[in-house]
C-alpha cells in the first residue's frame, strides 16, 4: 500500500517536470510574414495572411488566379503584389468600394427587414460574379402570361384543374381511356 503512494507520488513529479520543460523549450519561430504595402481600399494595418485569406476569397469568386491582377517579378522569381501595373487591380479596388457602399447603406449591421428579422446578407463578389471574371448581361426569358408567381388569390397555374375538377379538355370521369 506504501509502495503504491510512492509510485504515484513519483510519477505526478516526473509528469510534472515533463510538462514545464516542455513549455520552457524553445517553439521554433515561424518565418516573418512579407510586410505589406500599398494598400490603398483595404485597411493598413491587415497582415499578409489577412490580405492573403481576402485575395483567395475575390480570387474564387471571379474564377482566376494571382496573374489576373497581379505582375510576377521574374528577375526575383517572385511576385510583385504591391505593383500597379494591371488595370485589372484597380478595377478590384473600384468594385471593393462599390460593394463596401452598398452593404453600408443597404445591410448595416442589426438593421431589421420588413419582417422585424435581423438581416443577416450582404452582397460580395460572388453576389454578382458567381465564380466568373467578367459579367455578361443576361435577360430572362418570357415565360408567357399566367399568374404571378405564388399565385393571386383565387387564380390557379396554367395547367391546373379548376377547383374540385378535372384539367381542361381531360374526359369526364368514369370515361373509358383511348389508347
Amino acid at each position: 500500500m506504501h509502495l503504491n503512494k510512492k509510485i504515484t507520488v513519483i510519477s505526478a513529479l516526473l509528469l510534472a517536470v515533463v510538462v514545464l520543460a516542455s513549455m520552457t523549450l524553445q517553439q521554433p519561430q515561424r518565418p516573418a510574414d512579407p510586410p505589406v504595402t500599398n494598400l490603398k481600399v483595404l485597411p493598413k494595418k491587415l497582415t499578409f495572411r489577412q490580405v492573403d485569406h481576402i485575395m483567395d476569397d475575390w480570387s474564387a469568386s471571379l474564377g482566376v488566379r494571382c496573374n489576373f491582377c497581379h505582375v510576377r517579378d521574374n528577375a526575383a522569381n517572385k511576385w510583385d503584389y504591391a505593383s500597379d501595373a494591371k488595370p485589372e487591380k484597380e478595377m478590384a479596388r473600384h468594385m471593393y468600394k462599390m460593394m463596401v457602399s452598398i452593404n453600408k447603406k443597404y445591410f448595416k449591421a442589426g438593421d431589421k427587414d420588413s419582417l422585424g428579422m435581423v438581416k443577416l446578407t450582404s452582397v460580395n463578389c460572388n453576389t454578382c460574379h458567381n465564380g466568373k471574371a467578367k459579367l455578361e448581361l443576361t435577360i430572362p426569358k418570357r415565360q408567357g402570361f399566367g399568374p404571378p408567381p405564388g399565385g393571386a388569390p383565387g387564380a390557379r397555374p396554367q395547367g391546373a384543374p379548376p377547383a374540385g375538377g378535372a384539367p381542361a379538355g381531360a374526359p369526364p370521369a368514369g370515361a373509358p381511356r383511348q389508347g
